[in-house]
């Protein structure tokens, strides 16, 4: 078999994945006589720290600052994020410093830093492996208690507004956040365009200014209320819990314009759905809208995602009305805090001479998270495990006393720990299918090999093998 080529059988079962892919249980005299190119060297260099990150810190030799995504004990390895980069790093459980929210710990720390917080880790780098000496989670900023405004005084001048309440409420987020969602009545001013976006802010100086950003860790409302403070204004205050604690119990707000340009051209996963009666969504309706009319909404909550799974979900009526808010809040009460109306609605999307759809929209209630890069699909996964392709290898990352319980038949084990050791036995003309025990370690080895120039897809899933190779797969 030529290093390119893919079989007739192989290619139809991939290409019903959308992807093209690995087999063999046992390395071959063949395998292990054929030379192997080079891995290729890497084609751009790594971010060593995260863009948001530079509002606040510089880079520097010998550290990363991105978002904690995941962590091994088994392989003894963490997973950094830096934007759509991702760093692998080993450590040492016996010698890494961990400081969590400004205290020193222990490496047992690390199974509790939650899933995208930041982190700075310093680390050593020996023959290409980084090997983390010290992880620091970003503490709650510090503001003194005098300048500090709480959720429940947020809510009552929102719910009098701008004008009755006297204040100007500045969501210091940058654009693609706010994108997301903001606080109703929020103006933005990212921080970081601060100097340049001064003519927003209010002619009088006394008049109350709060400053809200991504939560206690975020330093750019602090930031941005110092700023305000250099400028003259008196009455200057931080809501240091911002966005994610306003989510928890209360709608957020987007426009038309950035439910167009931010979910729906970009194929976001999310849930859109229209309060408005039937007979007026069947006039007219915005793309991948759902209708359900706001009084029927808390009957067919059933119907709804599951809350564990955190969808997105934007709401709009005629004109971002009672009924939008009314679905809103019934959404909130069930739990799900991701929830935002569309300012203005309808007719905001109609003025923008936005694509109005026609006909009937749909009445299911669906929402697929968006898999993670090289994430392969758990029904994807059976087929290729029930009737292995000879393109294609299975890949169990798990260690060897794991493995020693149970395999895949088919599969072949190189533990993650050792992967970057053994690269010599995996084929490079074969898809590589990588899996662990719950997805985290073969999420790792995905980003390992496809570093190093591998075709690779990993199950992000709980897996449980016994010892004659039959599965059970719970995704997670």
């Amino acid at each position: 078999m030529s290093e390119n080529r893919i079989s007739a059988a192989a290619l139809s079962l991939l290409m019903a994945a959308g992807i093209i892919f690995t087999n063999t249980s046992t390395i071959t005299a063949q395998e292990k006589a054929a030379p192997r190119a080079a891995a290729p060297a890497e084609s751009r260099t790594k971010p060593v720290i995260a863009k948001l990150c530079t509002n606040c810190h510089q880079p520097q030799a010998g550290s990363l600052r991105g978002n904690f995504d995941n962590v091994a004990f088994k392989s003894q390895s963490i997973q950094i994020r830096l934007d759509d980069a991702v760093e692998i790093l080993k450590f040492n459980p016996d010698t890494v410093k961990v400081i969590d929210a400004g205290k020193p710990a222990s490496a047992e720390a690390l199974r509790n830093i939650k899933k995208g917080h930041e982190v700075r880790v310093e680390y050593t780098e020996a023959g290409g492996i980084k090997s983390a000496t010290a992880v620091t989670t970003k503490p709650p900023i510090k503001i003194a208690a005098e300048k500090l405004i709480s959720t429940e005084e947020v809510e009552k001048l929102v719910a009098l507004g701008p004008e009755k309440g006297k204040y100007t409420l500045v969501d210091c987020r940058p654009v693609p956040r706010v994108q997301e969602g903001s606080i109703p009545t929020s103006i933005n001013i990212p921080y970081p365009a601060f100097d340049k976006m001064t003519d927003k802010l209010p002619k009088d100086k006394s008049a109350l200014l709060v400053y809200y950003c991504n939560g206690v860790t975020c330093n750019m409302s602090p930031a941005s209320s110092v700023k305000a403070e250099k400028l003259g204004y008196t009455n200057v205050k931080v809501y240091r819990e911002g966005m994610p604690e306003w989510l928890k119990g209360h709608y957020g707000v987007l426009s038309a314009q950035f439910l167009k340009e931010a979910w729906i051209d970009k194929d976001v996963p999310h849930v859109l759905l229209d309060v408005r009666p039937g007979k007026a969504a069947g006039q007219g309706f915005i793309k991948g809208a759902v209708s359900l009319p706001a009084g029927d909404l808390a009957a067919n909550l059933a119907k709804f995602p599951s809350r564990d799974l955190k969808p997105p979900i934007m709401v709009y009526d005629q004109t971002g009305g009672a009924d939008a808010k009314n679905a809103a809040k019934t959404l909130i009460a069930a739990g799900y805090n991701k929830v935002s109306i569309v300012t203005g609605g309808f007719e905001a999307w109609k003025v923008a001479a936005f694509p109005v759809e026609t006909g009937a929209p749909s009445a299911n209630i669906a929402y697929t998270p968006k898999p993670r890069p090289g994430e392969l699909s758990i029904e994807e996964f059976r087929k290729i495990a029930s009737n292995t392709p000879a393109d294609v290898l299975i890949l169990d990352v798990r260690n060897i006393d794991e493995a020693g319980a149970g395999m895949i038949k088919g599969a072949r084990n190189v533990p993650d720990e050792d992967l970057l050791n053994r690269l010599a036995e995996l084929p490079k003309d074969k898809m590589i299918v990588a899996h662990c025990s719950t997805g985290v370690r073969a999420e790792m080895a995905y980003h390992k090999l496809k570093e190093k120039g591998y075709q690779v897809k990993f199950l992000n899933a709980k897996i449980d093998i016994d010892k004659d190779g039959n599965y059970q797969i719970e995704r997670l």
